[in-house]
């Protein structure tokens, strides 16, 4: 490379190729947590205190595992490239609030160390870091998530579960329609009903299923900023409304209960553990969507976002290597 000086105007020669962005990796980064700031504000509104300490924990300890790496391996420190905010935030999200501090530590400890910078780090991982460290939870203290302690911010249903149960007590709408279908392959109540609290203010689950109607604005701002591709969320989430239909469900609450928004927009989009190819990555989104579903309706929990996109992250490679298209003006040799 070499540089030419001309007056006030400075030229760079380099090797090709010569299109340049003005988009960095932290710029994108901050539209990310930007456009899930709202939801993000809105659910510690509405949680309060909890959902501000598991939001600091979760991105205090993913930063702080991010920062101890590299400078335990003697690397260029690259907090400032987002990523590691970007997980924290995430991570935050797909938690419930009453989580133990102490969990949320390790949660961001794996998530970074074990799901991003075992790897490499940023662009090396095979799967979604926040997820990587939401799995490890679920599957290390799947016995203390059950028995977190109500304390008002999750909304008891009062609505009778069939199959012999009076009421479940503190449960989710996803896990009572799961239940009343498991029971009696119908359900007990309208799902029609729940649209309005599962759009506005859902105080059940996790911080990111408080409100779908802000993660959709999250979601519209990312697609109109074209930081990421329609295909994902289009796949998933139609994929997630169709098969809902198919096994007589309604399609609307599917989408809006659970993770399925939180997932479809912005983890199953992560740029590094989903496929480059464009028709590769609407065979990812519909994958995601069926997995999903045939979790949720025939798996032993219904929220199964987590793992359905986990599963689709291992396969990215393959579903690249698929729809790879072919390189103009190779030709390929008989072999003799």
């Amino acid at each position: 490379m070499s540089d030419t000086s001309t007056g006030s105007t400075r030229l760079a020669v380099t090797s090709s190729p010569h299109i340049a962005a003005g988009v960095t990796c932290s710029n994108i980064m901050l539209w990310v947590v930007g456009s899930l700031a709202p939801a993000a504000v809105w659910a510690m509104i509405s949680m309060g205190w909890p959902a501000v300490q598991l939001f600091a924990l979760c991105i205090g300890s993913s930063l702080l595992t991010e920062f101890a790496w590299n400078a335990i391996a003697k690397k260029k420190q690259t907090l400032m490239d987002g990523s590691a905010l970007v997980t924290g935030t995430l991570l935050a999200m797909c938690m419930p609030p009453m989580l133990p501090w102490w969990m949320a530590v390790f949660a961001g400890l794996i998530a970074i160390g074990l799901g991003k910078m075992i790897f490499g780090g940023l662009g090396w991982n095979l799967f979604n870091p926040a997820l990587v460290g939401r799995a490890f939870v679920l599957l290390s203290w799947s016995g203390v998530l059950s028995k977190l302690p109500n304390k008002g911010w999750f909304a008891t249903l009062d609505i009778p579960a069939k199959g012999g149960l009076d009421a479940i007590s503190g449960a989710t709408r996803l896990a009572v329609a799961a239940a009343d279908r498991a029971a009696s392959g119908g359900y007990g109540f309208s799902l029609a009903e729940q649209y309005q609290p599962l759009l506005w203010r859902n105080l059940e689950g996790s911080l990111g299923e408080v409100s779908a109607a802000l993660l959709i604005l999250g979601g519209l701002v990312l697609l109109a900023k074209g930081i990421i591709d329609w295909r994902i969320p289009a796949g998933y989430i139609g994929t997630v409304a169709a098969l809902s239909w198919a096994f007589g469900s309604d399609p609307i609450f599917q989408v809006l209960a659970g993770g399925v928004l939180l997932g479809a927009f912005f983890m199953a989009t992560d740029y590094v553990s989903s496929p480059m190819t464009r028709n590769g990555r609407l065979v990812f989104g519909i994958g995601c969507g069926l997995f999903n579903v045939v979790g949720r309706f025939f798996g032993p929990s219904p929220e199964s976002t987590t793992f359905a996109i986990l599963f689709m992250n291992g396969l990215a490679p393959l579903i690249d290597k698929m729809f790879t298209p072919r390189t103009f003006g190779w030709v390929k040799r008989d072999e003799e």
